[in-house]
């Protein structure tokens, strides 16, 4: 039962022809020497795909340029944050005014952009960066804090004409809200109750999928072997191995034995063993989930290393004691986004990011109240 077909989802590009965002201090990037490349319908204000994204980055949220949103988002882009999705540019609008009333001083600093062109004119960023803020307002978590939080975030955006036409935004929501100094169980059952229905809304709860999602009928998942040394193969081998097959020893085939693995809720890995236990964590929550491979980005960098962006999905039911509590029975869709640096063929680094408190709303759904015919 193959689960991923890695050559229709890999794109490849090389850092060189676009700026560098390895510099995390703006004042740097912008005197970066120009790369000499020019994106065609786009304006010639940005040099290259990296310089468009960082510069309408700080535009809008560090220089509160909130109307330029009007400048680079489609009137109907699609926005996909955790399990929700949202159409239309008003809810971007609504959804930054929002999160600069509740962190008027945000900074966001860029750690990296992995990035391709699709095809001629149609290009693709992962943009991951560290937020920092104080919560000096109201926000969707509740009350205004006075707390200072960091939290890191990924959005990866398809992009053509100048304009943002699609874009899947993962944050550590889990990590802001116990910054914030709340307790985010009890603050994701209340906010469902606040929602119509009392839980999610009702297209998250009627979802056709449910138990033993990673086989069909009675065939198990195949394992998967790597075509060619190339990172996409490898990242494709690994996920379908770790995480459908369930192979965790296979952790050694991946990471370098002193690897790091940034993950959600602030937390930081370092070697084979922490890093196994945190897979085996997460897939006790969901034992039987489907996993699938949205997208694989790959950048060779100019001092050797590789990065790679790799987007996925798991939708199946919270149906285990892991690193989600007691099993719910309750059905899980979550969207992560994962950053890599490899060196010699396996991971030094890894960011792995999806939003756990997202995860948390779901599982502690309601099911709205049937009315008696």
């Amino acid at each position: 039962m193959p689960q991923i077909s890695p050559d229709s989802i890999s794109f490849y590009a090389d850092s060189a022809d676009a700026a560098s965002a390895a510099h995390t201090d703006y004042n740097d990037f912008v005197k970066q020497p120009d790369s000499g490349v020019r994106m065609e319908g786009f304006s010639p204000d940005y040099r290259d795909i990296v310089d468009y994204i960082l510069r309408i980055t700080h535009e809008i949220w560090e220089e509160r340029g909130v109307g330029r949103i009007y400048d680079t988002y489609h009137n109907d882009t699609i926005v996909h944050s955790c399990s929700r999705t949202k159409v239309g540019i008003q809810s971007v609008i609504a959804g930054t005014l929002s999160h600069l009333h509740a962190f008027p001083d945000k900074k966001c600093v860029a750690e990296a952009v992995i990035w391709a062109e699709d095809s001629p004119g149609y290009y693709f960023s992962s943009h991951r960066s560290s937020g920092l803020a104080t919560n000096l307002g109201d926000s969707e978590f509740g009350k205004r804090t006075g707390k200072h939080v960091h939290f890191r975030a990924i959005a990866d955006c398809a992009v053509h004409d100048n304009r943002i036409y699609e874009e899947w935004l993962v944050r550590d929501n889990l990590s802001l809200v116990r910054q914030l100094g709340l307790d985010p169980w009890e603050l994701a059952a209340e906010m469902n109750r606040r929602e119509t229905g009392g839980g999610r809304p009702a297209s998250i709860l009627k979802s056709s999928y449910g138990k033993n999602e990673s086989v069909e009928g009675q065939f198990y998942p195949e394992r998967y072997m790597a075509k060619d040394d190339s990172v996409s193969e490898m990242l494709a081998q690994m996920y379908q191995n770790v995480y459908s097959c369930k192979m965790i020893n296979e952790v050694r085939n991946f990471y370098h034995p002193n690897a790091k693995v940034n993950y959600i809720d602030d937390k930081a890995l370092c070697g084979y063993e922490e890093i196994q236990g945190c897979v085996i964590s997460f897939l006790a929550s969901f034992p039987n989930a489907f996993h699938t491979l949205d997208r694989i980005t790959v950048n060779q960098m100019a001092d050797g290393t590789t990065e790679a962006a790799v987007r996925w999905r798991l939708r199946g039911l919270h149906e285990g004691i892991g690193m989600f509590g007691a099993p719910t029975g309750k059905q899980v869709e979550i969207m992560g986004i994962s950053h890599y640096r490899i060196t010699d063929g396996k991971i030094c680094e890894a960011w792995i990011l999806y939003d756990g408190f997202d995860v948390l709303r779901q599982i502690l759904a309601e099911e709205p109240a049937q009315e008696d015919n």
